[in-house]
């Protein structure tokens, strides 16, 4: 027999944001203390000082080149539904999931949030899940076969340089390249899917989380069956498929290609872009997979491991907190903004409903 959730279960979403919150905390601490301890560095404020500007102008590009096709591209599927939205409406919605994805453990809290705030700007739940869920595939599917391609074309590099750490980037990549045939089961897999979704109702009936199962069971019938019919009709025109794969790879390209800016911003040379971008793809499904906050920790580790030897003169340390301002706390940071003015636009529909 199941029991009730009692006030200590209530307090469970605040503790596990606040763990979130405090994990992030300390690997900002870390990167800082990695970036300023180095002994070999000598002064970390005259090797900031010496920063290429046009180069950390590039990764400010990157940066905003992957927010904005992500954001594009979401709003180019809901424009081919007829839904009306603003692009930077659609921005916005954007950059609060990534804020989202980036505080809560495997970024479970991401695509949830992106499909609720869709809804407040009018795009009924299916499609939401739809947008998000096609953004999904399209990265995943892209960031699958660009790294294997990297990795196949400079294998040997590759091999030198992660010096045993290969069986990392093997697991890294089953698992991200895993997720798309889940996801298109989901979608066309309909008795199975069923039979799913009414456990999940059970479930939530023993727990006390269903008060009316059958209320339950229609609304989330219904959106399934949305859900699966968009999922069809998306496979049936090619254009959009690639429309949204093309989105992928640019904004793909922009989070993953902003190392190559990292590097020639700190003068460093004698290492090909290509090989740049190839240990970045792979230092991204290798810590992608791990479930913490924003993959703190293994993506710090990582970047250390992946490029040891690249980064010299002992200034490995300011380029990982350069990179990983650009690539995670700049998000962080805009996603704070996004969230009040979210709850700001919130309060301002309901005064004026």
């Amino acid at each position: 027999m199941w029991n009730r959730p009692g006030k200590g279960a209530a307090m469970n979403p605040k503790m596990k944001s606040a763990l979130s919150i405090g994990f992030i905390v300390v690997s900002i601490a870390a990167v800082i203390a990695i970036a300023f301890s180095n002994q070999e560095l000598g002064d970390a404020w005259a090797a900031i000082s010496r920063l290429n500007i046009g180069w950390v102008a590039g990764i400010a590009l990157c940066w905003w080149v992957y927010a904005f096709f992500e954001s594009f591209s979401t709003w180019l599927y809901l424009r081919g539904q007829g839904y009306r939205i603003g692009v930077l409406r659609m921005l916005a919605i954007t950059l609060l999931g990534f804020f989202y994805s980036n505080i809560t453990p495997s970024a479970a809290g991401g695509q949830p949030m992106q499909v609720n705030a869709m809804r407040k700007a009018g795009i009924p739940v299916a499609f939401g899940t739809m947008a998000v869920t096609i953004r999904l595939i399209a990265n995943q599917m892209v960031i699958s076969i660009m790294s294997l391609v990297l990795l196949v074309l400079n294998l040997t590099f590759v091999r030198n340089q992660l010096n045993g750490f290969m069986w990392v980037v093997l697991i890294g990549w089953l698992i991200n390249s895993a997720v798309v045939p889940l996801v298109l089961m989901a979608g066309f897999m309909r008795k199975g899917m069923q039979r799913l979704a009414g456990w999940v109702i059970s479930l939530g009936v023993r727990l006390h989380l269903v008060k009316n199962r059958e209320s339950a069971e229609d609304k989330l019938m219904t959106t399934l069956d949305t859900y699966q019919n968009a999922m069809r009709e998306m496979m049936r025109s090619p254009g959009r498929i690639l429309l949204q794969l093309g989105g992928s790879l640019i904004s793909l390209l922009g989070l993953t290609g902003s190392i190559i800016f990292v590097y020639h911003a700190f003068g460093m040379s004698g290492t090909p872009w290509y090989r740049l971008l190839t240990l970045s793809c792979l230092l991204f499904i290798s810590a992608s997979y791990t479930p913490l906050p924003g993959a703190s920790g293994a993506q710090e580790g990582g970047f250390l491991v992946y490029f040891q030897g690249i980064f010299t003169d002992g200034v490995i340390g300011l380029a990982l907190l350069t990179w990983r301002f650009f690539t995670y706390y700049l998000f962080l940071l805009t996603g704070v903004i996004m969230v009040v003015w979210e709850k700001l636009l919130t309060r301002k529909t309901k005064r004026t409903a």
